[in-house]
């Protein structure tokens, strides 16, 4: 990666005192960064130009975080909710005391499963292992889970299914190398700016690679590509299925890495045979000459590397689509080699690491928890009784919900997150939590915390230290750079507390946890890791900084990381030490170990037929639009952080809905009106961008925005459907109308268009527009005129190569009456 200028963010007067070595906590590209302390407050950032990842960029976000350290709205104290229904303050005293009752009151009353832990992507590994430890071998739940089930839980299920183990197979050194990438659903210049630089640099430099983009709308990524696939809604499968027929038919693929370390190709082969060009276009929306251009450059490119992101992982059918890149890359035997393999993207900075070390779903170590000698390994690393530790399949956020709802979780234990926002349906998930007693741990007031019970304030980025591993298998570190402000503790200390008030013990009557700190935590878990796919038992925190990062895994035979996995073409699928049997890819249903054995992999690589199966709900005649969901390059998440950053705020203060030309013009629709969506679970009113970057029929809104005080959460719209696979909600699909909210009233005598039009701060024009069956200079007593009841400027610049472009990427429509285009 060539060498860029170092991004740089600082506020103080005077020198600072000292730049400490850390990790951006925004995506999950893991850029290295150092933060900028004087008089023990953090007041600035730049990035790392030694670290490998982004020599020295740092995006908009990352840029921008650590104003949210320094907000005079942070959480000094920890909350009880009173008897009168207010959160008060309380000591940490009082707060634990009372939530140790509570848990051991449910434990008592309802059992383990009684409690529910939902954590974080932003999180350190350290905090993630505890999770796993607390939760399974102290409280001995099978309820764990995080945000990473909304972010990126397809990741996992797609490798599981195709490789037996989690881990992406590529990395970023492959991106540099490949002639040719495919960015499916992955609108990488806002999700990932800092990687969208680097591909683009070296595409000026070099020409390379040949950039395909897949998304149904033309987003900056897709405007940079050579090659954008604009997809009907909910037709991943399909798309891939066709291009997979198309490339068996050019014969291209190889045919001797297929017979020698795959199974599975003939099944795979029957299901795309249906999928002709022309049955592909019809569903996809394709045209059938882009199609066959599509389909002969993955099948001749020398190296490809393929990435996904939410647009693929929050779909219909999502791990079938995920799943279908991997036979690609199988088939072409695109994988293991330089500049080759399938890139499935984490979305939060330490999602991966979430998953590694058990803090979501399965056991430690890439363990299998329904594999009773994985288990028995597992009782005996933590020194617990086998039968302590709960077996069995993941149960994800939306089931947990369900659990809720009927009572069988009476404790939600929530970590660094804001479900009341993220979570799909939103409606019916904070009638769920509303029936449980809910503890949140954050550093501010959320949505959240309105349904909390207890609420714990945490320390932040830069106010801890621990690791985190990024969307490549990266570890990373940070360091912490100043103490948190008085009163608050991290996750970390608030999880060893809970234990030891709890009074968790193993089987010899030893405390759970004896270790005391992140570093001696970090080192528990290399003893756990070793031996698995993701072995860290040669990494120390000293050589992550020395070597800015290490790829696990890291043991005797690597002891400085591994760039990329399976080099050796061989798989994680034998039964004994493959991470999972498996799950039916169309029911979800979890496959036994004899059927796993009987699909005989054993250490190849498994390819699967897969079926394009239409998203649940369709547009209709009452809600006849689709809706989807998404992020902005200014935003992040629920903008818990972002949104403290004033010139974030400023840049993007609030949630919009993007229309296109066609269907704004039937609407007869004003640039920047506010209009209410509408879909069969509930509505918001937001303003409306008229462009061409959605295609006609569907409409888009940011996910970002959510307060309960203002209508204009997108997931008051979405679906609580889930992927049967990967139990990832379906956030890109759903139905909904767009209804507008006018004031229409005679005219009075004396009265004109031009003297409504500034009554209502408005233009002529748009009056004009807004009644376009009204004679323009004319004044008919009695004749109605239509005026919209609120107006919003909702123009959002773009952020590319360092700076703000003059003309908005999101350009409103050319219509006579666009505002702001000169």
């Amino acid at each position: 990666m060539a060498r860029h200028k170092v991004d740089m963010n600082v506020y103080t007067q005077g020198e600072i005192d000292k730049w400490v070595y850390s990790t951006c906590n925004i995506c999950s590209v893991g850029c290295g960064c150092y933060i900028a302390v004087k008089e023990n407050k953090i007041v600035g950032i730049k990035g790392n130009e030694n670290h490998p990842t982004n020599c020295g960029r740092l995006g908009p976000k990352g840029e921008n975080q650590w104003y949210a350290n320094n907000s005079p709205d942070r959480l000094l104290t920890p909350l009880i909710r009173n008897s009168a229904g207010q959160l008060v303050p309380a000591s940490w005293e009082e707060a634990m005391g009372l939530f140790v009752e509570k848990a051991k009151e449910v434990l008592r009353t309802k059992g383990s499963n009684g409690i529910s832990i939902y954590s974080t992507g932003q999180g350190f590994l350290e905090d993630y292992y505890s999770i796993a430890k607390i939760g399974r071998a102290g409280i001995g739940t099978h309820f764990l889970d995080a945000n990473t089930r909304l972010c990126t839980a397809t990741t996992e299920w797609c490798l599981l299914q195709s490789f037996g183990s989690d881990g992406v197979p590529a990395s970023y050194d492959d991106i540099d190398e490949a002639d040719t990438l495919m960015l499916f659903g992955h609108n990488l210049a806002e999700t990932g700016t800092v990687l969208f630089e680097r591909v683009m640099a070296r595409k000026q430099r070099t020409g390379r690679p040949y950039i395909i983009v897949v998304d149904p709308r033309k987003t900056i990524t897709a405007r940079a590509a050579d090659l954008h696939l604009q997809l009907y809604p909910g037709t991943n499968v399909a798309l891939l299925n066709g291009l997979l027929h198309l490339i068996l038919r050019q014969g291209d693929i190889d045919k001797q890495f297929i017979e020698n370390y795959t199974i599975g190709f003939e099944d795979m082969r029957a299901e795309l045979e249906p999928w002709t060009p022309e049955r592909t276009a019809e569903v996809t929306g394709i045209p059938i000459n882009i199609l066959h251009q599509a389909a002969k450059q993955l099948g001749k490119t020398r190296t490809l590397v393929s990435t996904t992101l939410q647009g693929a992982f929050q779909s219909a059918d999502a791990t079938q689509a995920c799943i279908a890149i991997n036979n690609l890359h199988l088939i072409r035997g695109l994988i293991g080699k330089p500049g080759c393999g399938p890139l499935h993207m984490a979305g939060q900075p330490s999602s991966s690491g979430n998953r590694t070390v058990g803090g979501v779903g399965s056991y430690p170590g890439n363990r299998n928890p329904e594999n009773p000698a994985h288990i028995a390994e597992m009782a005996r690393l933590w020194n617990v009784e086998e039968s302590k530790l709960e077996i069995g399949p993941e149960l994800g956020i939306e089931e947990q919900i369900h659990y809720m709802e009927t009572g069988q979780i009476g404790l939600f234990w929530n970590i660094h997150t804001n479900p009341m926002v993220s979570l799909p349906n939103r409606e019916r998930a904070r009638k769920a939590f509303e029936k449980a007693f809910v503890v949140v741990q954050d550093p501010f007031l959320t949505e959240t915390t309105e349904v909390a019970d207890i609420v714990l304030p945490t320390a932040m980025w830069g106010e801890k230290e621990g690791t985190m591993e990024n969307a490549t298998r990266t570890i990373n570190l940070l360091w912490k750079a100043v103490e948190p402000p008085n009163g608050v503790k991290s996750d970390f200390e608030i999880l060893l507390d809970f234990s030891r008030r709890m009074e968790f013990k193993d089987k010899d009557g030893v405390p759970l946890i004896t270790y005391t700190t992140p570093e001696e935590c970090f080192e528990e878990w290399k003893k756990v890791s070793k031996g698995r796919p993701s072995d860290m038992s040669e990494i120390t925190y000293e050589k992550l900084e020395k070597y800015n990062g290490l790829q696990w895994p890291v043991d005797e035979k690597n002891p400085l990381g591994t760039t990329r996995l399976y080099s050796d073409f061989k798989f994680h699928t034998t039964a004994d030490y493959a991470q999972s049997y498996g799950k039916d890819l169309h029911t979800g249903r979890p496959k036994l170990k004899e059927e796993f054995e009987k699909v005989g992999a054993n250490g190849r690589a498994i390819l699967y037929g897969t079926q394009h199966v239409p998203p649940a709900e369709q547009p209709s005649k009452e809600f006849p639009m689709w809706v989807t969901t998404g992020r902005l390059v200014w935003h992040w998440h629920t903008r818990t952080k972002t949104g403290r950053s004033p010139y974030l705020h400023m840049i993007a203060p609030d949630g919009y809905v993007e229309i296109n030309v066609k269907d704004a013009e039937e609407l007869n629709l004003l640039p920047g009106e506010v209009v209410r969506v509408v879909s069969p679970r509930g509505w918001i009113e937001v303003p409306a961008r008229i462009v061409d970057t959605v295609q006609p029929g569907l409409v888009f809104v940011p996910f970002h925005y959510g307060s309960w005080q203002k209508h204009e959460a997108a997931n008051e719209l979405t679906v609580d459907f889930v992927d049967p696979l990967s139990k990832q909600p379906t956030f890109k699909q759903a139905s909904c109308r767009i209804e507008k909210i006018r004031k229409s009233y005679p005219l009075d005598e004396g009265d004109n268009l031009e003297t409504i039009a500034a009554q209502h701060g408005l233009t002529m024009e748009q009056v004009i527009q807004a009644n376009r069956d009204f004679p323009p200079f004319r004044t008919d007593m009695g004749k109605r005129v239509e005026v919209p009841l609120s107006m919003v400027n909702v123009q959002i610049p773009s952020y590319m190569y360092r700076g703000v472009e003059k003309i908005p990427a999101f350009q409103q429509n050319k219509l006579h009456v666009t505002r702001g285009d000169e």
